[in-house]
């Protein structure tokens, strides 16, 4: 895994340490989605594409910044995260246009629809961490994300999960670039609607 990390930041004692920390927070615990096997899979999605991506390093490193802090709050896990990716970078020799760049990508993850449509590298970080909605293993993914929020009583789990998916099935669009709507749209959309119909 550190191997990855590596690849995008250069070799050296902080660039270890960074991505250390990032490797034990991703395995923190309490989560049940937001893990390593998230994470690589992102990462992968990230890979497949990277060609529409104007800066596909800053992708990777917002890949790896985008859930780093993982509280299962809404908008400040990002932000938290995001002010960890400003924080960390600088040790690894990032430059900071780029940190600027992955800071506001982690950002952006909060809300998906806040996208606009030049944004070539928030089109692959969002199309990418929305991969999961139309591959293998829904309902593991679903069953993981209620493991999360299992302190959330379930009529009120139903409730925001069905307004979630309704609020993603009402797009034009799920995924912004076109290799993603090729790969994942039409399943994407197959999955939610039948995991809608679950949650009355």
């Amino acid at each position: 895994m550190l191997t990855g990390w590596l690849a995008e930041v250069g070799e050296s004692p902080a660039a270890e340490a960074v991505g250390a920390e990032l490797v034990a927070r991703w395995s923190e615990a309490h989560r049940r989605y937001h893990t390593l096997t998230h994470l690589t899979a992102v990462l992968a999605a990230v890979d497949r594409l990277a060609d529409v991506a104007d800066d596909p390093r800053a992708v990777r490193l917002a890949a790896w910044f985008h859930d780093a802090v993982y509280d299962g709050r809404p908008g400040w896990d990002e932000e938290r995260s995001a002010q960890l990716a400003q924080s960390r970078l600088p040790r690894c020799g990032v430059p900071p246009a780029r940190i600027a760049e992955v800071a506001r990508l982690v950002r952006l993850t909060a809300a998906h629809d806040t996208l606009t449509g030049t944004d070539r590298n928030g089109a692959v970080l969002c199309d990418a961490d929305l991969a999961v909605l139309g591959g293998d293993g829904y309902e593991e993914y679903a069953a993981r994300i209620r493991q999360e929020y299992a302190h959330v009583p379930d009529d009120l789990f139903r409730q925001g999960r069905a307004q979630i998916l309704r609020r993603l099935l009402a797009v034009p669009q799920l995924y912004r670039t076109p290799q993603a709507r090729e790969l994942w749209e039409g399943r994407a959309r197959a999955n939610m609607s039948a995991e809608l119909a679950t949650l009355g």
